[in-house]
This record gives C-alpha cells, structure tokens and sequence, in this order.
C-alpha cells in the first residue's frame, strides 16, 4: 500500500474514532440530562414571571433542583419557602446572587472553549442586564445594599505569592448608579488596633451593607486572623472592630452581626459555627445550629438567620433564631444563595 493510501486509511480510522467518541459523549449527556429531569423527590418547579419588586414578601434564590431549570433563580412565597417553585422566564443562571429595592446582581460562568470565565451582571427588576462586570475567579460572595445603590462580590483568586493556600479573595464594590467600581478593597486604607496598617497579605470577603449608602462591613484576613471591619465608602477605609469573624451579614436594624467563627477543637474541613455579633456591647451569642456552616447567612426578619447547607441536591436552606435560642428549621431543598425581598 502506498503512502498516501495508508495516510487515507489513517485519516479515516481517526475520523470515524472521533465521531464515535463525539455520538458517545452527546449520548452519555442526553442520558445524564434525562436522569437529572427524571430525579425524584426535588421541588416542583415551572417557568414563569419574577420580578425583584414584587405584590407580597417573597424568597428568591439560584434553584438547585434537577432539571431545565436548574441554576436559574426562582422564587417562593416568603412564608411557604418548601412550596412550589417559580423560575424566570428569562432563564437566567446565577452562581451567587442577592438584590434589594429592584436591583439585583447575578454572578455568572461564562463558558469557554478552553476554560470558563466569570462575571457580575446587575440586574433590573424586570431581571434585564443594566450592566457586567468582569469577575477575577471563582465568585464565593454577593450582596446588594438595602437601597440598591451598592452592589458587592467576593471572588477566589490564584497567583498571589503571599498565598501560601495557592489562592487569596477579592472582594469588590460597585456603584450602581455611576457605574464607579472598586476592583478590590485592597486599595483601602486600614486601621487596625487605632494605627494605621499595611500587609501584603491583606485579603477582604464577605461585604455587607448598612442602610447610610457609606459605610458597609466586611472579614479583613491577614497574618493568619480574620478580623470585623466597618468600610467608609466616602473615606475609603475600613477599621478593624472584632477578631475572628468571617462573613458577616448585618441586621435589619444595624445593631448586630451574623457570622461564621472559627471555633478550636473542631474538624479542620468544618471549622464554623454561626454566633452573632452585638455592635455596641461587643458581645457574641453562638446560635443553635452546631454544624458546621460555610456561608454568609441572611437576615430574614429582625429575629432570624437563613443560610445554607450541603443536601441531596447540592444544598438547603435553613433558618435558625438569632438569639441562640430554638433549633434549626429546613425550610426550602436544593436552594442556595437567597435573598429576601
């Protein structure tokens, strides 16, 4: 045989290995997609109209529910939260997510070719883009201020040297109505203990927002602590307040904070436990939820946390009283990130 013809035969072989291969990945994909839809047990959920102002308190978060609409926010009715589901219309797919006063923002994967992306889309209340932003990795965190005037995200970053885990946080904070962005908070001035400090190792997450439009709290991490710190947007610093605390989330009145604390003697992959901060006494109450709790939680009244934890689906929300009283309640299955309006 010659040359060219065992090339020929070659070019056909690899040919038809690629189409076998490519009919067996689409085939493996519709199969999986079938079984995910076919899942049983996961809430009922139908398309429809959500709106981030909407007739009647309401729960909206990112569906984890198998499914076509798995990943898309969807809403609830605040006081039936386990209850059938309503997801967009518009099919949007958000990661994180959190919106107040008729803004949102969605922090979503832009897929690639080659590797995936990631940005922060501000959101209408009708969930129309207004604006993106790009997103510098794998985002963690989002909140928006109780006026919608702010929007904050928290990302997992790579490439730092001082990183000695490989990677290191950013956290970002944006003016809806100007479009102005701070790419990281690291360009604050930090008062630590009443001085001045600085640390190549400074690393921010976790914003929150008081009522004002100026100031706002966020976790500082530095030389292996993580301290409470209250932002000025205007001044552009942020002092330190409390240490050990990760992830606050302020109260609806401003008077106290729920957070993630490092407890000692507890596993190294399940570190947290959730207490609550009070701002003027300085005193923490650890909640009755024992386990170990990854997130920043939500306020859903004056008297309760909501935060989420793994399930069958990929997590669950849960409520629990702020004042270390009670126990924990699951009130909605495969949903993460909500947000109360």
């Amino acid at each position: 045989m010659s040359t060219r013809a065992r090339l020929t035969v070659l070019v056909a072989a690899v040919l038809a290995l690629a189409a076998v291969a490519t009919a067996a990945v689409l085939h493996a994909s519709a199969r999986a997609e079938r079984r995910d839809q076919a899942r049983p047990g996961g809430p009922a959920v139908t398309s429809g109209q959500l709106s981030l102002t909407p007739g009647g308190r309401r729960l909206v978060f990112r569906n984890m529910a198998w499914g076509p609409h798995r990943d898309e926010l969807a809403t609830v009715p605040a006081g039936a939260p386990g209850g059938p589901r309503t997801a967009t219309s518009t099919g949007r797919k958000c990661l994180r997510f959190s919106a107040s006063a008729g803004t949102g923002i969605c922090l979503q994967a832009v897929h690639g070719t080659l590797a995936d992306t990631y940005r922060a889309t501000v959101l209408d209340a009708r969930l129309h883009e207004k604006a993106h932003y790009p997103v510098p990795g794998v985002p963690s965190r989002a909140r928006v201020s109780p006026s919608g005037r702010y929007a904050a995200w928290t990302a997992f970053v790579g490439g730092d040297s001082y990183a000695g885990t490989n990677f290191s946080t950013r956290a970002a904070i944006l003016d809806t109505a100007t479009g102005k962005l701070t790419p990281t908070l690291e360009t604050y001035a930090i008062v630590k203990d009443a001085k001045p400090y600085r640390a190549a190792d400074a690393n921010f997450w976790g914003v929150t927002f008081d009522r004002d439009d100026r100031h706002f709290y966020a976790t500082l991490a530095t030389h292996g602590a993580t301290y409470l710190v209250r932002g000025d947007l205007r001044r552009r610093t942020v002092t330190t307040l409390h240490r050990n605390v990760e992830c606050p989330s302020l109260s609806p009145d401003g008077t106290r904070v729920a957070y993630k604390k490092r407890v000692p003697g507890l596993p190294a992959d399940a570190p947290w436990r959730l207490y609550v901060l009070n701002l003027s006494t300085g005193r923490e109450t650890p909640l009755a939820e024992t386990r170990s709790v990854d997130d920043q939680a939500v306020w859903s009244d004056a008297a309760h946390v909501t935060y989420a934890l793994p399930g069958d689906y990929g997590a669950d929300l849960y409520s629990v009283p702020a004042d270390g009283s009670g126990t924990p309640r699951r009130l909605a299955t495969a949903a993460v990130s909500p947000a109360y309006l």
